[in-house]
């Protein structure tokens, strides 16, 4: 018989197949009956990180809480093809769509035939993906950033660089299941455009680590402006031995972030980087496999919120997705130093639809098109 853990991924030194399987049998105590996966017990769901969950449980062994938590997903759905923004206990707490979490899907359905091969999985989940995609592109903005929901008038630089890479999947789905979908690789070309040299344009949340690197996690920034990318904020957000900080105005790190950088550091080939941002974060691991938010340190000099003392777990929960983000990222180092599934490279991105081409620009650089029509 074979031995189930020699199918997990795990990287050497850092955590073994045994303790991934552990860490993905975490979310699965936290998913409710209904398939959703909560941020933690008793709080809300959102279907980003339910999504990011679905991915991790699959890859650590647990397939049926996968699928479990996909099945849920269609069942939340509004006619108009978005995701709610908020649910809580199956009740919907924040009707706004959002467009990254109703984009996030598509990574899913196209991680799931990564590592199963279950055509008619895709098939089942499709009309959803299609759905989704169709209304997220309805909300790009003429520079090329999506809009956050309807209700604003503004586009998110994380949420954005994320739609980039939810945008590559689905085009990878359309063309397995031999169903074009022009819309998509058109948005995708503004989008990528937009990201890499509209960043200006899009809401300050330059506090936040999460807009420093999720350029390059999704896939738009590459090759030496992604480096480059990286290197300006480095010493602002990484700390040696710990992590790296959620924002930038308190001393507060946080396993989730340090595990995605990780991964757009793999996304590189820094390699060596990012076996160290995965190793410096597990002090925040229990030994039953689940994770803490971050972590509050420093001593009376530094500023932390209000309220709340130095050097302790904070906020005091577990989290699934930081649990998923650990599993992901293990995943995708495994494939350089351990073992790694036939998933391993869905945030490298090596898996995707190729990059799109810039063409109909509507910001007023010139486009590809315009480009070859002079030529």
């Amino acid at each position: 018989m074979t031995d189930p853990l020699a199918q997990l991924p795990y990287v050497e030194g850092i955590l073994t197949a045994e303790q991934v399987a552990a860490t993905a049998a975490s979310i699965v105590a936290m998913q409710e009956p209904c398939g959703a996966v909560p941020w933690s017990v008793g709080e809300h769901v959102d279907m980003w990180n339910h999504v990011e969950a679905a991915m991790a449980m699959l890859v650590g062994g647990e397939a049926d809480a996968a699928e479990r938590a996909y099945g849920w997903m269609p069942t939340m759905q509004r006619d108009d093809g978005s995701f709610p923004t908020k649910m809580v206990n199956g009740k919907v707490e924040d009707d706004r769509g959002d467009v990254n979490m109703t984009a996030y899907l598509a990574v899913g359905i196209w991680h799931h035939w990564l590592v199963r091969r279950d055509i008619a999985f895709v098939h089942r989940f499709w009309p959803s993906v299609r759905s989704a995609l169709d209304w997220v592109v309805s909300q790009q903005l003429p520079f090329g950033g999506i809009n956050y929901t309807p209700t604003e008038d503004f586009a998110l630089l994380t949420g954005s660089s994320s739609i980039y890479q939810s945008l590559r999947a689905g085009v990878a789905l359309a063309d397995l299941l031999d169903d074009p979908q022009p819309e998509w690789e058109l948005a995708g070309g503004r989008l990528g455009h937009a990201v890499r040299e509209h960043r200006d344009l899009f809401e300050d949340k330059s506090a936040h680590s999460m807009d420093w690197y999720y350029p390059v996690l999704g896939g738009a920034v590459r090759g030496r402006d992604a480096f480059e990318l990286l290197e300006s904020r480095w010493d602002e957000f990484v700390r040696p031995g710990l992590g790296i900080l959620c924002v930038d105005t308190n001393p507060w790190v946080t396993g989730a972030e340090t595990c995605e950088l990780a991964m757009a550091l793999d996304t590189l080939g820094d390699h060596r980087r990012a076996l160290t941002l995965i190793k410096d974060m597990q002090h925040l691991r229990e030994d039953d496999g689940r994770y803490w938010t971050g972590w509050v340190y420093g001593d009376e000099s530094e500023t932390v919120p209000e309220g709340e003392p130095r050097n302790v777990y904070w906020p005091v929960e577990y989290t699934t997705y930081t649990a998923a983000a650990v599993i992901l990222a293990i995943d995708a180092l495994g494939e350089v130093a351990g073992h790694s599934t036939a998933g391993s490279g869905i945030m490298r991105g090596t898996s995707l639809a190729p990059h799109f081409a810039e063409l109909a620009l509507e910001c007023g650089c010139p486009s590809a098109d315009s480009v070859s029509s002079l030529s």
